[in-house]
Formats: C-alpha cells, sequence, structure tokens
C-alpha cells in the first residue's frame, strides 16, 4: 500500500476527526483512510496501555512521541481529541477538521449499546484491554463514559468553536456534522470523488 493520497480529494490528506465519546469517530476515520489510502491513527490505541492506564495522563511526554511518529507522514486520518496535546503537533499542518457534533440524546444510547456489544463479545480494545459494562450504568464517577459523554459536551462544543475563530487554525477547512444521516452521506460523497474512474471504452471496445 502507497499510502498516497488522491491528489483530488475533496478534503485534503491530512485529517483530524473530533467529538464526543460514542460519535463515530473511529468508524469514520477508518472509512476515510480507506478511502484515501492513507493511514488511520486512533488516539486512543495509542494513549491506552494495560489496565486502562492513560498515557496522556501518566507519561504525556510518551503519548505525544507517539502522536508525532505516527502522523509524519503526508497523509493521515487522526481519529480523537486531545486537543490540549496534539493541537501543537500536527494541527499546523491539517487540511480539514470533521466535528462530529450529533445532540447527546443521540449520544447516550450509543455509549450504552457500544458498551454492551464490546462487553458481551469481550472485544478486546486496542490490544489491551476488555470493556468494562457495568461501571457506564452509572451516570457518574470516573468510570462512567455516560458521565463522561454528559460532562465534556459543553466543554468541547466550546473548545471546537474557539478553535474554528482562531486566527492560528485558519487554514483549515472545518466541516461541523450534526447527524448521523449526515455523515452517512459525507463520507459516501467524499468515496464516490476519489473512486477510481472507469476508463473510457476504445473505438474497438464501443463496438
Amino acid at each position: 500500500m502507497s499510502h498516497a493520497a488522491p491528489p483530488r480529494s475533496p478534503i485534503g490528506t491530512r485529517i483530524a476527526i473530533i467529538g464526543n465519546t460514542s460519535a463515530g469517530k473511529s468508524t469514520l476515520a477508518a472509512r476515510l483512510a480507506r478511502a484515501l489510502d492513507a493511514p488511520f491513527v486512533e488516539l486512543d490505541a495509542l494513549n491506552f496501555e494495560p489496565g486502562w492506564r492513560a498515557l496522556a495522563e501518566h507519561d504525556p511526554h510518551e503519548f505525544v512521541r507517539r502522536v508525532r511518529e505516527a502522523t509524519q507522514g503526508d497523509a493521515w486520518v487522526v481519529a480523537g481529541g486531545y486537543q490540549s496535546l496534539t493541537q501543537d503537533l500536527y494541527w499546523d499542518r491539517l487540511h480539514t477538521v470533521i466535528w462530529l457534533d450529533p445532540p447527546l440524546q443521540r449520544v447516550l444510547p450509543r455509549v450504552l449499546s457500544r458498551s454492551w456489544r464490546r462487553w458481551r463479545s469481550k472485544e478486546l480494545l486496542w490490544g489491551t484491554n476488555y470493556e468494562r459494562f457495568w461501571p457506564q450504568l452509572r451516570f457518574w464517577g470516573p468510570d462512567s463514559l455516560l458521565w463522561y459523554a454528559v460532562t465534556t459536551q459543553r466543554r468541547k462544543h466550546d473548545a471546537t468553536i474557539a478553535a474554528m475563530a482562531d486566527p492560528r487554525w485558519s487554514h483549515i477547512r472545518f466541516l461541523r456534522l450534526t447527524s448521523f444521516a449526515e455523515v452517512d452521506a459525507f463520507v459516501a460523497g467524499v468515496e464516490r470523488s476519489v473512486a477510481p474512474r472507469a476508463a473510457a471504452p476504445t473505438t474497438e471496445e464501443a463496438r
């Protein structure tokens, strides 16, 4: 695989996807990465170590090193926020930021359904950890993704609005998608735009 994104990509070749937990960042990033033939970088996979130890909190220098290494090339699609650490790493090279901003009432059921599915299937996350479902049922506490989703929605919203108005990032194209239907339509459009076009038939082939 060459990892050379098609030159006619309507969103460029260096893309970051941000948003609340369970908004669909990784799913969208993986799909765009396939369409653009670019590396898919999942920040959670770089952050979490066995026992859910978060490098961004306990060893930010190592987390920064991993992110910098993963975004060295000319084409990549990054899923995840961590903006206090990542803005200084690659935002000056970004072409597009895709902000997934569905309403909270659509996000919370996805938090539970995703946690239930991962817990029931014993899905190994990022090669190191397993989902813990029952803590997600609580509406408070450090282990509750429901609590995290509710308490960070406004903060992430305000931080992204501020970034969009910041002259440092005036070179970035910001796209805000507020529904899952918009996301599906958007990624389908990108896939169509970069799909190889069938060569026109020769005179002999057309006969």
